[in-house]
């Protein structure tokens, strides 16, 4: 068959490595992907009717969505309707990433362990409950924000700063809505899944890296990291997360009549009182994605296929026994302003060492590959064990190097540290 990706960042990239392996895809296509990525079209994927247009016009049998904003935006409720085949939640059940209060609400109905939260339309009410509970408190922009919409702030200052930079426009529409929750502290863990609104079959598990510097230091990025397994995800907790998290989940669809037939993630704070939501993402996650799809022994083709068609009750996952490790290179002054178009070099001699480059940001210009965003590559590898991996990952990193390039030098330390 025919497959077209929507997307053009990390996530995107190693779906398109794993979707090239199996043997049900005749062409791929990638709109509108990105240097790393063969096969790329010149559609945007905020251009839905020209995507499904695409998709008719090439006989495209299966599309997998990478980013959210699409999914919001209706993407599955148009591609249905002309009778294509998509994986992804539907408009409504999108809004389990798109509205945070939307997602809360969900979890409170379905009794899934999640943080206290409220919500506020303006700020002078938003203020006068950030006075009354104190920090730390976690403020989050309860729309679309990249993943950059959640700050948690450990004084009363910060808060406050933060709410201000909110309503000011400062993530846009996204912002003008404001959820306060409490600070969850303990481990946190990635719980990726396959849902097709019948069956719900998770992924290995992950963790990521959300803060910017070394020692889980700096402001929250997109991710700066990532590594499968994650060691703190043990066999008891997994069947805790299936009964406390996943199940209902599922059943909430149900009951809720949510046309869900995608991927859920749930980013976990694994805290002293049992794992807590504390998010809904309704796709593979980024960069947890590069780590997992490198130890799927599966074809990820039939899964998708299975998850769009509610067959997932006939798919059983096999994974490698090694463990794969993502290292995020990054734009200086990222995940603040930073400077594009610095020429990348070492990426052949990067993968001569057996690690994966999956490109994020990048562009070609000249007859090279240069930075054009904030994450720009996702060095990825695997070894025997997460310190194997670690070592692997960072010996392809040491051969690459732009101006400005920044990383972090702790990928998977927790990991390490058990």
């Amino acid at each position: 068959m025919n497959v077209l990706i929507i997307g053009g960042g990390g996530r995107e990239h190693a779906l398109a490595w794993k979707i090239r392996q199996s043997g049900l895809v005749d062409k791929l296509y990638c709109a509108p992907g990105n240097p790393g990525m063969r096969d790329v079209i010149a559609v945007p994927d905020c251009d839905l009717p020209a995507l499904a247009d695409f998709a008719e016009k090439h006989a495209i049998g299966l599309t997998m969505v990478g980013p959210e904003a699409p999914l919001c935006a209706g993407i599955v409720d148009l591609f249905r309707s002309r009778g294509l085949r998509i994986v992804g939640p539907d408009q409504h059940a999108a809004q389990l990433e798109g509205s945070k209060s939307f997602a809360k609400d969900f979890m409170r109905r379905h009794g899934i362990p999640t943080a206290d939260a409220a919500t506020f339309g303006d700020e002078a009410s938003a203020m006068a409950y950030l006075r009354q509970q104190g920090a730390p408190i976690v403020i989050k922009a309860d729309g679309l924000a990249a993943g950059k919409g959640v700050i948690v702030a450990m004084a009363m200052a910060e808060a406050e700063a933060a709410l201000r930079s909110c309503f000011a426009g400062a993530f846009g529409q996204a912002g003008h809505r404001v959820l306060m929750e409490e600070c969850l502290f303990g481990e946190e863990a990635s719980i990726i899944a396959l849902c097709d609104g019948k069956s719900i079959v998770p992924l290995a598990s992950s963790q990521d890296h959300k803060r910017a510097l070394d020692g889980d230091l700096g402001p929250n990025t997109g991710g700066m990291g990532a590594y499968s397994p994650a060691p703190v995800v043990t066999d008891a907790l997994w069947q805790e997360i299936d009964a406390l998290v996943l199940q209902p989940f599922l059943a909430g669809c149900q009951q809720d009549g949510l046309d869900f037939r995608g991927v859920i993630y749930a980013g976990l704070m694994l805290t002293a009182k049992g794992p807590k939501v504390l998010e809904f993402n309704v796709r593979f996650g980024d960069p947890e994605t590069q780590a997992i799809l490198m130890r799927l022994d599966s074809d990820l083709v039939e899964a998708l296929v299975a998850t769009a068609d509610q067959r997932l009750a006939d798919i059983r996952l096999q994974w490698s026994p090694k463990a794969a490790v993502c290292v995020v290179m990054a734009a200086g002054g990222y995940p603040g302003s930073y400077a594009k178009g610095a020429v990348i070099n070492g990426l052949d001699d990067a993968e001569a060492t057996g690690a994966v480059v999956f490109h994020a940001g990048t562009a070609a210009k000249d007859g090279h590959i240069v930075t054009a965003g904030g994450r720009v590559l996702g060095v990825t590898a695997l070894g025997d064990d997460i310190a194997a991996a670690v070592t692997n990952a960072y010996r392809a990193v040491a051969k690459i190097g732009w101006d400005g390039a920044q990383f972090r030098r702790d990928i998977a330390h927790r990991a390490l540290g058990k």
